[in-house]
């Protein structure tokens, strides 16, 4: 535990402004003399949620010193897309100050802090190749859609459900970390090839099945369907939602986990607090859909109504909580799919352009979106 601490408190250094540097390095010191690792711990994630607090009211205090036009609090963080890295941090630190709350394994923080750290790299990976044209957004919709179906039928079997794979002394959970990827890139494309990726993506479903992933997959689908309706998009919401429906009449016998599931409600036991935390960080999951409303692209309202459905899959039934639970498979999930959000600058490129075609198609405007977008990113 003392090497997590260790790295909590790194992390809050760097969160720090210059001015408080000097804070954390006694900050440091102090938990170096603390004997017993679990108060080490407890003090360094003490320390991380000052350090946040202290950052996020520096960047506030820069609003109001830019002149007569204070720029929005996604403008000072570089735009939706740092909102959203923002929010991911804070729900996974909220996360860790709950399991440690709760005396969980040293190795669940561990695994999410790992997976954190994998994901930012996953983004890093996907927003490069996507701004430079090597993304084939299509084909890997298609590979996703793939690997979903070969888990339903090869992966780890428990209780007659088959979600999960096992990679050496790790198991994952495939559709709770390519999922929302899949999603948000047919609300970019809807075309036909990206189709065949959520028909076969909806039919591993049904086969593991998972009640929480499908209801999910339906109802970014029909989020979309409502904002922009087309032949592909009609028929994908017609292949999740046989998939749901087929979910729904199987039996679903996967016992509630520790630090897992039900955990939106078992966090209050343990401690108000706890139970405070778990839900801030569940909501703080769809709070960038509201820094991107300017964008006016659907993959980022698909990806709200995505991740609303998972947070309400937890809620009503044993379904992975997204983030705050231990489990990096959502994490990882959660961080790829911020690729569809657009950072500041790409952002004021994309409204600078369009102004002049004010009379164009809201096809056309998204096509110039996601242009400047790409010649940004």
């Amino acid at each position: 535990m003392r090497g997590v601490a260790v790295f909590v408190l790194r992390l809050a250094k760097r969160l720090l402004t210059p001015r408080n540097r000097s804070w954390g390095e006694a900050a440091q010191r102090e938990a170096e003399e603390i004997e017993h690792p679990g108060e080490a711990l407890r003090f360094a994630f003490g320390c991380l949620m000052w350090a946040i607090r202290e950052a996020a009211a520096d960047r506030i205090s820069h609003l109001f010193q830019q002149g007569d036009d204070p720029m929005s609090f996604a403008d000072a963080i570089r735009g939706p897309r740092g909102v959203a890295l923002l929010c991911a941090t804070g729900a996974v630190a909220l996360g860790l100050v709950y399991m440690v709350m709760g005396n969980a394994p040293a190795r669940y923080l561990m695994m999410n802090i790992g997976a954190f750290a994998f994901g930012l790299i996953a983004l890093a990976i996907l927003t490069l190749a996507d701004g430079r044209g090597h993304l084939p957004g299509r084909l890997l919709a298609v590979g996703l859609g793939a690997v979903l179906l070969a888990t339903s039928l090869l992966g780890v079997r428990v209780d007659g459900i088959t979600r999960w794979l096992a990679l050496g002394p790790l198991t994952i959970q495939p559709s709770m970390m390519i999922l929302p990827l899949m999603v948000v890139l047919f609300a970019r494309f809807r075309d036909g090839l990206s189709l065949i990726g959520i028909a076969v993506a909806a039919l591993a479903l049904a086969l593991q099945p998972d009640r929480g992933m499908a209801g999910a997959l339906t109802a970014g689908i029909a989020v979309l369907a409502f904002t922009r309706p087309n032949r592909s998009v009609l028929a994908a919401l017609a292949c999740a939602a046989a998939g749901f429906a087929a979910t729904l009449v199987q039996p679903d016998p996967s016992p509630a986990l520790p630090f897992v599931d039900q955990i939106l409600y078992s966090s209050f036991s343990l401690h108000p607090l706890a139970g405070v935390a778990v839900v801030l960080g569940s909501a703080l999951l769809t709070v960038p859909v509201l820094a991107g409303r300017q964008a006016k692209a659907p993959e980022l309202a698909v990806f709200g109504a995505v991740w609303a459905a998972l947070i309400a899959a937890a809620a009503l039934g044993n379904y992975p909580t997204p983030l705050v639970g231990y489990g990096g498979s959502a994490v990882i999930g959660y961080l790829i799919s911020l690729m569809v959000f657009p950072r500041r600058s790409a952002l004021a490129a994309a409204s600078t352009e369009a102004q002049p075609q004010a009379g164009a198609s809201s096809d056309g405007d998204r096509a110039l979106y996601v242009g400047a977008a790409r010649a940004q990113v």
